[in-house]
């Protein structure tokens, strides 16, 4: 399912935009997986998403229904915590290790100098990934990753359609907050005083994705730390 290349060389052409550094600890690097990169994961993903373990719908514990559809590799992400075992009753897909070898790289490329300033992040071990499919009209409600028992940083990924993805603050689910444009290739990595952050998916911008990709909607990727016993 995933070869020794899938994850090799994945810088591409330059992004027309630049770095930047929205809040303290937090770091975007536009255009950071090329597209034969991106179009990689869009297949290792959907492998992923296959049952048993695979791509299911999360009911929250109000009741409600996440509009947004999830796969978990290597521990299953509940609301509001981790289990060995998926909705279905069949044990949890490995985390592969090509993709922890992705997000250090990712964390390192991301902080570079500054990288032994950042909470967890030199001795960044991911051993955990959610998967989150963006249908067109989906979307996430600002929340915070409180469910591990680490505080490394999270690598987020996109694949497809662009979003609007709102970065809040520390202590509430009001702002202030920034909004930024996600695009498919697109590496965020927050962590430090950012890695507790309210943060969502205001929208997806249906129509966005690159036609070579054969993806309906957005994925999200994100890659962490659990900090939990083996």
């Amino acid at each position: 399912m995933i070869q020794g290349e899938l994850f090799s060389d994945p810088g591409g052409a330059p992004d027309a935009r630049e770095r930047s550094e929205p809040t303290p600890g937090a770091v975007l690097l536009p255009g950071w997986l090329d597209l034969g990169a991106q179009r990689r994961l869009v297949a290792a993903c959907r492998e992923w998403a296959r049952p048993p373990a695979g791509l299911h719908a999360v009911r929250m514990p109000t009741g409600g229904m996440m509009s947004v559809r999830m796969v978990s590799l290597g521990l299953h992400w509940y609301p509001y915590g981790y289990r060995r075992v998926a909705e279905d009753g069949a044990p949890v897909k490995p985390f592969p290790p090509l993709l922890g070898e992705l997000a250090r790289r990712a964390v390192a490329e991301a902080y570079g100098a500054a990288l032994e300033e950042v909470t967890g992040a030199a001795s960044y071990e991911p051993d955990i990934a959610i998967v989150n499919h963006y249908a067109h009209g989906a979307k996430m409600g600002l929340h915070q990753d409180r469910d591990e028992r680490a505080d490394a940083p999270v690598v987020s990924l996109s694949l497809g359609d662009g979003c609007v993805f709102r970065l809040g603050n520390t202590e509430t689910r009001t702002r202030p907050w920034t909004d930024l444009e996600l695009r498919s290739g697109d590496l965020l990595v927050f962590g430090g005083p950012a890695r507790f952050a309210y943060h969502g998916v205001v929208r997806t911008l249906p129509g966005t994705a690159d036609p070579a990709l054969g993806l309906v909607g957005r994925l999200n990727i994100t890659v962490r730390e659990s900090g939990l016993e083996e």
